[in-house]
């Protein structure tokens, strides 16, 4: 990159990221006044995007070739920029606190699902729909979409990409990022459209259905009813576990499945695992539910709260805090699993455990075979050294996390099993929790420092944690060293007469 335009890919990308969420804001200014809801909200949450956003993208470079550093910069500016200017709208519409709006936003672009409304009736329609939406968009990813729309950043975008999606490696489908993050745009768009339909068709009224398809689709869990899937029946139940479980497997997978190669999905390792985590979780939940519910509606709950936890989407079909403490304590351990890599779903995700599990098998045969040579694979897939780094990284990291923030939330005040899902369901994008953050409660019962603390949880949760803790390294703040320009060559000096004669 030449030296005049270094440090310039941040506010391009920022920039970028403002005056399209001010376009999305119009858009919704226009429904509301549909609806008849106000809409100066959204107007003048559009005039403060676009203000902010103008100067950044008139300042910044897109580049040829942004150093990791800029893309990471990136990354984290623009999922901290757009979720505090998207504040507003619930600041202005519905009354909130700004560390509630906060909170709010965050969960949304975050597709996290932790609410801290806590009277549904006092807000907009329009607000309902604009929360599910941010979803949507947090669900696939700001930057993957911005890479298939906006061409400059194709030029850059694998850094980001690497950044953004989740999982210990990328899966290409196309050599190019642009192509590739258009199709998995497409399959997203596609599954969005299908799953609104389906809730139409289940007897959902057209709005719940476009709002919930925005937020399954996401596996994010934001709905506009307050006691969430409680009030629907089975056939809703069936659509919502159906799409929850597509949302959670590997759209480079879907893809491929959905254009020519749908054996692929019986060969991937993952999804196998992830299948049989849901038929065995489901099963043991629906068994520990039988005291609470007959046999049928034990096995629709049962099964509903696996994959919904399990996605982290966090629908509720019922009050499941209410649930028999072995229920209450499967879901607690599905908060840890997660998704598929590359999919919508947060948590650890089902490849970095099949990584850890299959190296802790390794090294205890490695007791019996001390000099056997023992790949470590996935599948047909040897997984490298680096990545089993990382992905050891990515775990200490994420356990600190948890274990300091639920220690934390215990001193300002809340019990240990409010503080530990809490801090669970932050850091995993799930979304409730127990206890006083249940499935029919909201975070606003927890005090203003917590709700502050489970906001951070949220951001390193979604942008996979190490890279968000890179900001507390002093390196990651040193300015970069502009390289010297190379001097000419000079010719070789030719020897004297005395070095010519030895």
């Amino acid at each position: 990159m030449p030296s005049g335009r270094r440090g310039r890919f941040a506010p391009f990308v920022v920039g970028m990221g403002l005056l399209t969420l001010a376009l999305a804001l119009v858009g919704f200014s226009i429904y509301a006044a549909i609806l008849g809801d106000p809409l100066g909200p959204f107007l003048l949450t559009a005039v403060v995007a676009f203000l902010l956003g103008a100067p950044l993208r008139l300042v910044g470079r897109f580049g040829s070739d942004p150093s990791r550093r800029e893309a990471l910069l990136s990354v984290l500016l623009l999922w901290s920029v757009v979720p505090l200017v998207g504040t507003l709208p619930y600041v202005l519409g519905a009354g909130m606190s700004p560390l509630n709006a906060l909170f709010e936003s965050m969960s949304g672009f975050t597709a996290t699902g932790a609410t801290a409304i806590a009277d549904f009736e006092a807000v907009p329609a329009a607000l309902f729909m604009w929360r599910a939406f941010t979803q949507w968009v947090g669900g696939i990813g700001i930057v993957v979409a911005f890479v298939a729309v906006f061409p400059q950043l194709a030029i850059a975008g694998r850094q980001i990409f690497q950044t953004e999606t989740p999982g210990p490696t990328e899966d290409r489908l196309s050599p190019r990022l642009r192509t590739t993050a258009l199709a998995v745009l497409g399959v997203y768009v596609g599954l969005s459209a299908t799953c609104a339909f389906a809730y139409a068709l289940a007897g959902m009224a057209p709005y719940e259905a476009v709002a919930h398809a925005f937020t399954t689709v996401a596996a994010a869990g934001f709905s506009p009813e307050a006691r969430s899937f409680e009030a629907y029946g089975l056939a809703i139940d069936v659509v919502a576990i159906t799409f929850m479980t597509l949302a959670a497997v590997n759209f480079a997978l879907l893809f491929r499945a959905f254009f020519g190669r749908p054996r692929d999905l019986a060969r991937d390792p993952e999804l196998r695992t992830y299948a049989a985590i849901v038929l065995l979780a489901g099963s043991l939940l629906s068994l520990h539910l039988l005291g609470t519910y007959e046999a049928g509606e034990a096995i629709r709950h049962g099964f509903f709260q696996t994959v919904s936890i399990l996605t982290t989407t966090g629908y509720a079909s019922a009050d499941f805090d209410a649930w028999p403490d072995r229920a209450r304590a499967t879901l607690l351990i599905l908060m840890f699993v997660g998704g598929s890599a590359g999919s919508a779903a947060g948590g650890i995700k089902v490849m970095r455990w099949l990584i850890i599990g299959t190296h802790t098998v390794r090294e205890v045969r490695r007791v019996l075979h001390p000099r056997a040579m023992l790949p470590l694979k996935v599948g047909a897939r040897v997984i490298p050294d680096e990545v089993l780094r990382a992905v050891g990284a990515f775990l200490t990291l994420y356990g600190a996390l948890v274990a300091a923030s639920a220690a934390l939330l215990v001193y300002l005040g809340e019990d240990f099993v409010t503080a530990l899902s809490a801090a669970a369901a932050t850091v995993g994008n799930v979304g409730p929790g127990f206890g006083a953050v249940g499935p029919m409660a909201s975070y606003d019962n927890l005090p203003a420092a917590g709700r502050a603390l489970l906001t951070f949880n949220m951001y390193a949760g979604r942008l996979e944690i190490v890279t968000v803790f890179v900001l507390f390294t002093l390196r990651s703040w040193r300015l970069p060293r502009v390289p010297e320009r190379q001097r000419p060559e000079r010719a070789p000096r030719r020897p004297g007469r005395d070095e010519a004669q030895r």
